[in-house]
């Protein structure tokens, strides 16, 4: 089985208001070049989870001086942060970095995440030189006013701007972020936005329900009262639309928040659905060897730090519950889970046990597959809770 390799850039302009990721503003360059060194150090030296989960997870594919077995990968996803913030020939590094020590496939897909005016047509151009060939676009909504409010640091002309220069590019795999539920948002707003979205027509969207959390801005901005949050009726609502808009202008759902053209799927992040194994690097950054979850401090300068002194940043492991994990991750995926399949794997007989959410009207059975059904998407974190 192919794994995935994940490149956490924690940079970004400026922080949002509800961001709860690993990121740092970009300030210092001499501290950027130094974040480069220890995330390319890391992926060289090899964690002592990744040397020792590489042959377990693809068999022997190759030999390093230093005794480590190659993986091969098929996807490389850069996530931050914003990675579009890094100049072509850091990226270039970093993906000679990857290359030194896993087998990638001659046609991985290769994925950065982009902020809307971080990027230029030559920086684009070099970007698609060196084989970044998928974009992931954070529009998160093409209303200015709630763009000040998320303090994004650009207004919905950037975007579209933005978008004409990765087409120009010859970008021919492009997904929006596109965020519901945001203080103030009408569901005229909503649907405004989808109607833009749609006009564009991206290969991908990821369209989220805004989550509020603890320690954000934003969060606070809604404990003092200046900011009310969305009404879950409302909420719904903007779901419920959501689905039956991007239907007619030809997307295929195949999570509960990613829609596609058919074939333009997000090969990397469906790895974390089906439990497939993702080698994660730079702060923050989490792996899955198949067997067990591991991470990386979530502090910057600590995590260069780490690196630099031992060549590893990892500060929590454990065996996962790969039964519970799969149930609630495959559910999200539109196909759902395979019950015959489950049962030999897991020894369960899962739709058996969940009778009761069928009872409900929040998960169906059909062709030996369980799966959510429309009504179990609104309230998946309950189906979710049955299996953890």
């Amino acid at each position: 089985m192919a794994a995935g390799v994940y490149l956490h850039i924690p940079f970004c302009k400026s922080r949002c208001s509800y961001c709860d990721f690993a990121t740092d503003v970009y300030r210092d360059p001499a501290g950027v070049e130094r974040y480069v060194d220890a995330l390319c150090r890391e992926i060289e030296c090899g964690n002592t989870s990744g040397s020792e989960c590489a042959p377990s997870i693809a068999g022997q594919t190759g030999t390093l001086p230093t005794g480590r077995v190659t993986a091969s990968v098929n996807t490389v996803y850069f996530g931050g942060g914003t990675p579009s913030l890094l100049r072509p020939e850091k990226v270039d590094r970093i993906l000679a970095s990857v290359n030194s020590v896993f087998s990638v496939a001659e046609r991985a897909e290769v994925t950065m995440e982009m902020n809307p005016a971080t990027v230029t047509a030559e920086t684009l151009a070099a970007y698609r030189e060196m084989g970044i060939n998928r974009a992931s676009f954070g529009v998160q909504t093409f209303n200015d006013r709630d763009l000040k409010l998320l303090a994004r640091g650009h207004d919905a002309n950037d975007a579209r701007t933005t978008f004409k220069l990765l087409r120009d590019a010859g970008f021919d795999n492009i997904s929006f972020d596109l965020i519901a539920g945001l203080p103030g948002q009408t569901l005229d707003d909503w649907k405004r936005n989808l109607e833009e979205a749609a006009a564009m027509q991206p290969e991908h969207l990821s369209l989220y329900l805004l989550e509020i959390h603890e320690g954000t801005p934003l969060a606070e901005q809604v404990r003092s009262g200046r900011r009310t949050p969305i009404d879950d009726e409302i909420a719904a609502e903007m779901y419920e639309v959501m689905l039956d808009r991007l239907a007619e202008a030809g997307y295929e759902q195949y999570e509960i928040s990613n829609f596609c053209k058919p074939g333009f799927e997000s090969r990397h992040n469906t790895k974390y659905w089906r439990l497939e194994p993702v080698f994660g690097f730079g702060v923050s950054a989490h792996s899955f060897d198949g067997k067990e979850r591991y991470a990386n401090d979530r502090d910057t300068a600590k995590y260069v730090e780490m690196i630099e002194s031992k060549g590893t940043a990892e500060v929590f492991r454990e065996e996962i519950d790969l039964g519970s994990e799969f149930a609630f991750l495959g559910l999200r995926l539109n196909e759902g889970i395979d019950i015959g399949e489950y049962e030999n794997r897991f020894g369960t007989d899962i739709a058996r046990s969940s009778e009761d959410l069928e009872d409900k009207g929040l998960v169906e059975i059909a062709a030996g597959r369980l799966r959510l059904t429309r009504r179990g998407m609104l309230f998946s974190n309950e189906v979710f809770q049955a299996f953890i």
